[in-house]
Formats: C-alpha cells, sequence, structure tokens
C-alpha cells in the first residue's frame, strides 16, 4: 500500500503532456503525465488549482453564522456542509441530544441531498463513458448524447435529481443554499401538506432507483474492465457506521479498516477524530493529504464515499439496499469491492437507500410535530462529521468568549480521497498510456477513474499548504498592473509587471 512518490529525473528533458481542466467534475483541476522520448510515464500527478479558503473566512464571525456561510463552499453539496456545521455549533451550545423531530428533519434533509447529488453524477457525469465507452467519441461523452440514445433513462435520472431537490426545497426553504439546522436543532418541522406532496413520487423514486442499481449492476455483469482491470488497487476505507455496525449517513462512530479487511479501530468518537487523522501537504496541489496516525504518512492513506461506506458497514437498515449490498459484496468473489469503477454501483446503492430513508421518515408523525431546538452547557470547541455524498465530512470549529470562530478545520470527503485519487491516476497512466502514443480517448481513461470518485474540488482546498500561489492585477483593457508571488519555501516576491 505505500505510495513512492515518483520524481522525474530532469523534468526539464520529458515532454509534459496535460489534461486542463479535467472536465465532468466540480471544481477545477488538472493532471500533469511527463513521458520520455519513448511515450513511458515518468510522473503522473492530481493538482488541485482551485483555492477557497473558507477555514479562514469563517474567523472572526459569530458561531450560529457558521452554518449558512459554509454552504457556499459549494453548490452541488451546500446540506453537507450546513449539516456538519449545524452538528458542530450543537457542541458548542450543549446540545447533546435533538429533539426527535429536528433530528429526523436533518435526517430527511440529508437523505435527499443524497439522492440528488448521487442522481446527478451517475446520470448527467459518468453516464457517458459507462453507456458509451471510455474511446467513445468526445461529441458523444455528455448527457445530451445520452438522452438521445436512451431518452426513458435520461428522463429518470432528471426526475430522481428533481425529487432529491424537492426534499430539500421542502425541508429547508431553497433547492440550493437553503436554511434548516440550526444549533441546537432545526427551524421548522414539516406541515402535513409538504409530506403529502412528497409521499406522491416516493414510490416511483424508489422504483427508479432501484431500476438505477441494476442497470450499473448489469454492466458489471458484461464488463470485465469495470472489476480488477481498470486502474486496480487495495486501500484501507474510513466511515461512520452506527452503533450496531449499520450504515448511517448523518451519525455514527468512526471505524476503518486495512487493506485485508481488518478492523483498525471502530465506534470511535468523531469529536476526537484528530487522535487518529493527521494532515500533510505537498508543493504541488492546494488540497491536504491525510493519513491515518496508526499506519503513518507512507501506508496510513485511505478512501471514503459509497465504496468506503458498502464495505465497512456491517448491513443497510433498509431492505432494498441491503439486499443489494449482499450482491455487490458476494459478486465475483468479492472483486468488485475494491475497483475504482465500483464507486458506481455502490453510489446507486446507497441512492436507494436515501429513497428508502425518505419513505419511512415521510411516515414518522415526529416530522410533524413543533418540539424543535435544545440547548445546554456551552462549550468553546465543537466538531461535526457527516457521510456527504462523496465520502467522510469534518468540520471542527474553536470559539472565544464572545462567541467568534478563531480557529476552523475542514477534511473534506475529497480531501480524504486524495491520495487515492492520485493513485489511480498513476495506476491508470501506466496501464494504457505508458509506451503508447498519446490520444485523447487515453487521456479521457484517466478522467473517467478521477470521476468515480465524484470529486468535489471547490470543496476541498482551505489551507495555503505549500503549492506557489501567483495573484495578478489585470486593468480593463487586460494589462496586467501588479504581481505577487508566493513560492514553495514561503518566499514571497513581487516581480516586474509584464505585459497581459
Amino acid at each position: 500500500m505505500t505510495i513512492a512518490y515518483e520524481t522525474a529525473a530532469h523534468p526539464e528533458n520529458l515532454r509534459r503532456v496535460v489534461i486542463d481542466p479535467i472536465s465532468r467534475v466540480e471544481g477545477h483541476g488538472k493532471v500533469t503525465l511527463l513521458l520520455d522520448a519513448d511515450n513511458r510515464i515518468q510522473q503522473a500527478r492530481l493538482h488541485i488549482v482551485e483555492f477557497r479558503g473558507f477555514e479562514k473566512f469563517v474567523q472572526g464571525r459569530p458561531y450560529w453564522e457558521v452554518p449558512v456561510l459554509v454552504q457556499r463552499l459549494c453548490g452541488i453539496c451546500p446540506v453537507s456542509h450546513h449539516l456538519a456545521a449545524s452538528k458542530a455549533m450543537d457542541m458548542i451550545v450543549g446540545a447533546t441530544e435533538l429533539t426527535p423531530t429536528a433530528d429526523k428533519m436533518r435526517r430527511l434533509l440529508h437523505f435527499g441531498q443524497i439522492l440528488q447529488s448521487h442522481a446527478l453524477h451517475f446520470f448527467y457525469l459518468a453516464s457517458p463513458d459507462l453507456l458509451f465507452g471510455f474511446d467513445a467519441d468526445i461529441a458523444q461523452r455528455n448527457i445530451v448524447a445520452v438522452a438521445a440514445a436512451n431518452p426513458q433513462l435520461a428522463r429518470q435520472g432528471v426526475l430522481l435529481r428533481k425529487y432529491g431537490q424537492e426534499v430539500i426545497r421542502v425541508t429547508s426553504g431553497k433547492r440550493v443554499h437553503g436554511s434548516c439546522a440550526v444549533p441546537g436543532g432545526v427551524n421548522k418541522h414539516l406541515t402535513p401538506e409538504e409530506r403529502d406532496y412528497l409521499l406522491a413520487d416516493i414510490e416511483r423514486t424508489v422504483a427508479w432507483s432501484q431500476e438505477a442499481v441494476a442497470l450499473i449492476r448489469g454492466m458489471y455483469s458484461e464488463r470485465s474492465e469495470f472489476l480488477n482491470g481498470f486502474g486496480f488497487f487495495r486501500s484501507a476505507y474510513v466511515s461512520l457506521v452506527r452503533g450496531d455496525g449499520a450504515l448511517d449517513l448523518y451519525h455514527g462512530g468512526l471505524r476503518a479498516r486495512n487493506t485485508r479487511g481488518e478492523v483498525i479501530f471502530d465506534h470511535v468518537d468523531y469529536a476526537s477524530y484528530w487522535d487518529h487523522i493527521f494532515e500533510v501537504t505537498k508543493p504541488w496541489s492546494y488540497m491536504k493529504f491525510p493519513y491515518l496516525r496508526a499506519l503513518g504518512p507512507e501506508d496510513g492513506w485511505y478512501r471514503v464515499g459509497p465504496l468506503a461506506r458498502i464495505n465497512n458497514c456491517d448491513f443497510i437498515p433498509t431492505p432494498l439496499a441491503d439486499a443489494e449490498r449482499i450482491a455487490f459484496r458476494g459478486f465475483d468473489n468479492g472483486s468488485a469491492t475494491h475497483a475504482n469503477l465500483a464507486y458506481h454501483w455502490t453510489r446507486m446503492i446507497e441512492m436507494l437507500h436515501a429513497a428508502e430513508g425518505i419513505r419511512e421518515l415521510l411516515a414518522d408523525p415526529d416530522l410533524l410535530k413543533n418540539d424543535l431546538v435544545v440547548t445546554g452547557t456551552r462549550a468553546l470547541r465543537g466538531v461535526g462529521v457527516i457521510e456527504a455524498p462523496r465520502g467522510t465530512l469534518i468540520h471542527h470549529y474553536r470559539i472565544n468568549e464572545d462567541e467568534q470562530i478563531v480557529r476552523a478545520n475542514l477534511i473534506v470527503s475529497t480531501t480524504h480521497n486524495n491520495e487515492a485519487m492520485n493513485e489511480a491516476v498513476r495506476q491508470v497512466a501506466l496501464q494504457y498510456l505508458d509506451g503508447n502514443e498519446v490520444t485523447e480517448p487515453l487521456l479521457n481513461h484517466i478522467e473517467v477513474v478521477i470521476r468515480a470518485y465524484d470529486p468535489c474540488l471547490s470543496c476541498a482546498t482551505h489551507a495555503l499548504g505549500q503549492m506557489p500561489l501567483e495573484v495578478e492585477i489585470v486593468d480593463a483593457a487586460g494589462a496586467q498592473v501588479d504581481v505577487l508571488r508566493r513560492d514553495a519555501d514561503g518566499t514571497v516576491s513581487r516581480p516586474d509587471a509584464q505585459p497581459a
């Protein structure tokens, strides 16, 4: 499992091939490949070139603003940040146990987020590769072509996402950047009319989610490259699990398994995550590299997200999804359980679980009650952890006596997967491009393996790290009037401005 970071000798003599930007992902990133004269891969890296900085932006703000502020990290998964921050604020206001209504309203909101995000990724972003092939013409690899070739499938994908967005709108007021959770609870409950509105389409949503799982399971049965052949490697996994070992996307304890499936730690209180997970920076990416302290920086990298959660849990507490989990785990003697493209299969299993979870919650009378908020003894530190669509999401805050944020640390799902995505890029580059003439379809293979992780690159970069940063100021005519550069060694300089 140890990663040997390749450092190409005399990189100035090598040919550089760049994929910039990576397409059909959220945010901005690129891949650089260094090749010798025989087209042999000497270096392959995923660079996250987008810098967000929310860990600094929230400093000085009153704690109760944070659940709304951090939603602006992303337009795809704002609910996840909203809930993780709210859970951290629960600790700060001393809300050790929410009311049943508050807990279930948050879970309903979260299921809506899981459903819409998984549908968006599978049908809009990943399906062109899965349906038409990795070597398909570039003009065909888009959702418009999917709709033309399979209009019923495209329609189901659009309506599945729409239903998830409607769950979010009903619970939080808006489909994007709404507000439901507040420190210690929620700010509303469902009305009977809102419940009935969501009930109208839930059976169709469950049925279509089952069809989506069947679709990806069928692809695995027909295409061997989906299994051990596509940049395959084994890794450790991290996720939350419920007290009884069940999959729980909203709450639980941290569980980690090694490459052999053996438990490293289990049911760890996520408030002490720092005792188990550490982060380092590297000079060629704005995204940090977490690892498990128990295994060290070389061997301790891991994966999170749907694949990790399905591998980590003992069962799924909804019957249809659990039956699919069992089928996945047993498929071809477990050959899919470490495959990169198995993220798509497990993502659809989770979408089905979210649909079932919504159906169960809508039958619960607690959603209609008005007991919304609790408080307790104040604290100066709060940690909130949730299983976002892309994986384990950690929000950690400290406040001062004036109730202002003085420190924030975010370990976002894509950050956890940083090392794994780099390994996936290396393996696919070596498998498909090494020694071959570089073509666009071959480069798409690298993008395919990155998309399998459904990375949210905007969410993932909050501390400056070591990567060089250059800020340019240009005038209305486009001419550069000033530039400031901070190098990887920390040196700050202002080179002479050059014409744009």
